[in-house]
Order: structure tokens, then C-alpha cells, then sequence
């Protein structure tokens, strides 16, 4: 009868641990993944029928431009950032390699020995070998997920590298475009302060011609001296911007080699795949999804610690100390054990450490459904941004047009007929000079846009 009881009570114990082995999959984000993108002009002919990503596209296909790529390769290789985080990758490996380590048995080996003598007398000399061998079964997965754990902590610790190398790649193209974009404003207004220094003569001329007055030159000298005043704050923003990326290239500052930024270019046509893909692409929604599997594998691992601990032990010695006297030459001494330990009343904690798993598991659910959401309201925004950009630089190429023809004509008239005043013509020129300057910061937008998507759509791999 006792032998039926213990079969029978063994077979309880292995069926009701059959959950304890189960793998984490992904739940109730269906409703959520399907509205990630709102539904708009911009977002719907992103959303194309195939699974091509922008995200997915390697980042020199992204960012065509050769001296911009020596850079990106530049930051990947000596970046310090990530080159922590590549030790961060490595801690984490053997971590995961002591969980599995955890399956094999404990071996140890000692070696002692002690010489003692009575009054003096014959001494007496003991020693002992001893190797010894502990081995817990794994019956019911706390071992099993100990190690899944360590698994999902190794696999965020490579996703949060490759959020560092994203991070890497979108710093450093924006600071290069920022670079192209203040050479393009330092140019343009170089060029202005050359053509209104020419006006300051000419204004002087006419005054000693009797068709201007002297309030007119100092306005003239006045607003050319203005203009020469923001030089000097371009080139120490330049020089900023140019520190800041050897910064990022883990160099002492100096100047960078660049392109210029009518050359940039960023693809056009583009999609952002279905929402599905942010799960395998973005890192902050993949860490977030790697916290629910970490979650549930501590809720099978906090539930394990109901049922019992199998262990076997041995221990084996060379020795002379056989328990009742001393035998010359030593013998070998062996002995085996078995232990099953099952708790039964451990002060509520095993309760209280299933119910704080159950709450992780729960607030990892959570967050990573707001993870989802984060994402898609982010890709939304920055397509919104990006066509409304496009938009826009068409309309500043055309107002640039207009309001060149307009100073042109206005500095004409003024020069030969009385009939429009200097200050129509210094409207002219301011407006068109600010024209100028809105296109050159439309088309650096338009490219940091671009990069947000990018590195929003877990780009830079």
C-alpha cells in the first residue's frame, strides 16, 4: 500500500509542476499593435502592404554621405559609451554561464592531515583526501528558470547595446548636419554682409549726390553691422558642434571634414513597416517585452519554491582513520546520500514572494503596453513632421524666388528714382535674408526628422 501512495504522490507532484517549465509568450497586445499608427494621409501610405522597413535598412544605406559614414564608423569602434556597454554584454554572458553551470554537480577537494602525541609518547599521524559531490536534481524548474532569466538579462543587455549604437549613429548625423547646416547660415550671411557693405558705399554716394540723407547711411551702416555681429556667434557655434562630435568619437576636439548640406539627402519614399515590427526592431518596446518574460519566469521560479529540493551528495577519501583506530597503508572510504526537502511552513514567505512576482509581472504587462503606445504616437508625430516639411521647403524655395526678385527690383528703383525709400529697400533685404535662412533650418529639420524616424524605428543595427 505505501508503495501505491508514494507513486501515487509523486505523479501529483510531477503533474502539478508541468506549468513550472512553460516558455513566456507575448499576450494581449493584439489591440494595441493594430493602432499604433494613427490613421492619417501620412501615416496610411507608410503603411504599405509588405514588411519593408526603414528601421531595417543598414545605416549605410541611410546615410549615403562617405565622410559622414568615416565618422559613424569612427564613434562605433571608440565610442566609450558603447564600448561599456559591450562589457556590460560580456558580464551579463557569464552570468548566463553560471545558470547553466548550476545543472552540474558541485565537486571539491581537500586534503588534511594532524600529528598528535600523548605525554609525550609515540606521535600518531592522520590524514584524509576527501573529494566531495553535491547534485540538486532539478524536479520541478527552479534551476530551469534561474537560467531563462539569466537568458532574457543577457538579451537585454544586448538590445540596450543596440539602443546605445542607434543612439551613437542618430547623435552623430545630427551633429554633422547641424555642422552643414551652420556652414550654409555663415555662408549666407557672409554673402549678405558682402552685398549690403556694397549698399553702405553706394548709400554714401548718392548722400555726397545730394538723393539721400545722412539718417539713411547710419540706418544702412547700422543694419551691416548687425549682420557682421552674428558671424562671430556662428563660428563659436560651429566650433561647439564640432567639439561635441569628437567628443562622440572619443577624440580631442578638432575640425571636421564635411560636406555641404544642399548635398544631403535622405530617402524619400520610405516605409515604416507593420506595427509588429517595432517588437523586433525598437529596443525600448523589445526591453520591455524582455521585462515581461524576465517577470514570468520569477512568477514559475517563485512557485517552484513550494515543492521540494531533491539533492544527492557523495563524498569518496583516501584515509587512515578508519572511526575505531588508525590503518596503515589508508584505505578508501565512500558513502552516498539522498535528501528531500519539502517546506511546510517558511513564516508566509514563499506566499509573500509569489505575490510580489505575480505584482512584477503584472506592472511589466503594463509597461510594456505603454512602451507600444510611446512608439507609435512617436512614429506618427515625426511622419506628420516630416511630410509637413517637405511641404513646407517647396513653398520657402518659392518665397526665396519671389523675395530675391523683389530686393533686386526694389534696390533698382531705389538707386534710380526717388519713388521708393531706403526703407522698402531694407525690408526687401531683410525679408529675403530671413527667407533664406528659414530654407537652410526647413532642410536641416527635415533630415533630424528623418533620423528620428530612423532611430525610432529601432534603426542603426
Amino acid at each position: 500500500m505505501k508503495k501505491y501512495t508514494l507513486l501515487l504522490l509523486s505523479l501529483t507532484l510531477v503533474f502539478s509542476s508541468c506549468g513550472l517549465y512553460s516558455n513566456y509568450e507575448r499576450k494581449n497586445v493584439d489591440q494595441i499593435m493594430q493602432n499604433l499608427y494613427r490613421d492619417s494621409v501620412a501615416a496610411a501610405n507608410a503603411l504599405q502592404a509588405d514588411t519593408t522597413s526603414l528601421g531595417d535598412r543598414p545605416w549605410q544605406e541611410v546615410f549615403t554621405d562617405p565622410l559622414l559614414q568615416r565618422l559613424i564608423y569612427t564613434a562605433l569602434e571608440k565610442n566609450s559609451d558603447l564600448r561599456s556597454a559591450d562589457l556590460t554584454v560580456r558580464q551579463a554572458e557569464s552570468g548566463l554561464r553560471v545558470s547553466r553551470l548550476a545543472f552540474y554537480p558541485q565537486i571539491s577537494i581537500g586534503a588534511n592531515g594532524t600529528v598528535s602525541s600523548w605525554d609525550f609518547g609515540k606521535a600518531s599521524k592522520i590524514y584524509n583526501f576527501p573529494l566531495q559531490a553535491s547534485w540538486q536534481i532539478d524536479a520541478f524548474g527552479t534551476l530551469r528558470n534561474a537560467k531563462k532569466q539569466s537568458e532574457v538579462a543577457l538579451e537585454q543587455t544586448k538590445v540596450a547595446r543596440q539602443a546605445t549604437q542607434t543612439a551613437i549613429i542618430a547623435a552623430v548625423a545630427n551633429l554633422y548636419y547641424t555642422l552643414e547646416m551652420l556652414d550654409e547660415q555663415l555662408a549666407t550671411t557672409k554673402a549678405t554682409g558682402e552685398i549690403w557693405d556694397k549698399n553702405v558705399q553706394a548709400m554714401e554716394l548718392m548722400k555726397q549726390a545730394g538723393y539721400t540723407n545722412s539718417a539713411a547711411v547710419s540706418q544702412s551702416k547700422a543694419n551691416y553691422l548687425t549682420l557682421l555681429a552674428s558671424i562671430p556667434k556662428l563660428q563659436a557655434s560651429i566650433t561647439s558642434a564640432e567639439n561635441s562630435l569628437c567628443a562622440l568619437l572619443h577624440e580631442a576636439p578638432h575640425e571636421i571634414e564635411r560636406g555641404k548640406l544642399a548635398d544631403a539627402s535622405f530617402p524619400d519614399e520610405f516605409s515604416v513597416g507593420i506595427p509588429l515590427q517595432l517588437l523586433a526592431a525598437r529596443p525600448d518596446v523589445r526591453i520591455a517585452e524582455l521585462q515581461m518574460a524576465y517577470a514570468f519566469y520569477g512568477v514559475l521560479g517563485a512557485r517552484g519554491e513550494f515543492y521540494p529540493k531533491l539533492t544527492l551528495s557523495g563524498s569518496g577519501a583516501w584515509t587512515n582513520n578508519s572511526g575505531m583506530g588508525l590503518v596503515n597503508p589508508g584505505k578508501i572510504l565512500a558513502n552516498a546520500v539522498a535528501s528531500l526537502v519539502q517546506p511546510l511552513f517558511a513564516q508566509g514567505k514563499l506566499k509573500a514572494n509569489l505575490d510580489i512576482a505575480k505584482a512584477q509581472q503584472e506592472d511589466a504587462q503594463i509597461k510594456f503596453e505603454q512602451a507600444l503606445l510611446n512608439a507609435g504616437n512617436e512614429i506618427s508625430s515625426a511622419l506628420a513632421d516630416y511630410h509637413a516639411l517637405q511641404q513646407k521647403i517647396e513653398t520657402d524655395k518659392q518665397l526665396v524666388g519671389e523675395l530675391t526678385n523683389t530686393a533686386e527690383v526694389t534696390e533698382f528703383v531705389f538707386r534710380n528714382d526717388n519713388s521708393v525709400s531706403y526703407l522698402e529697400t531694407l525690408v526687401a533685404q531683410q525679408n529675403l535674408l530671413q527667407a533664406q535662412l528659414n530654407l537652410i533650418s526647413d532642410r536641416f529639420d527635415l533630415l533630424q526628422t528623418g533620423i528620428t524616424i530612423y532611430q525610432a524605428l529601432g534603426g542603426g543595427r
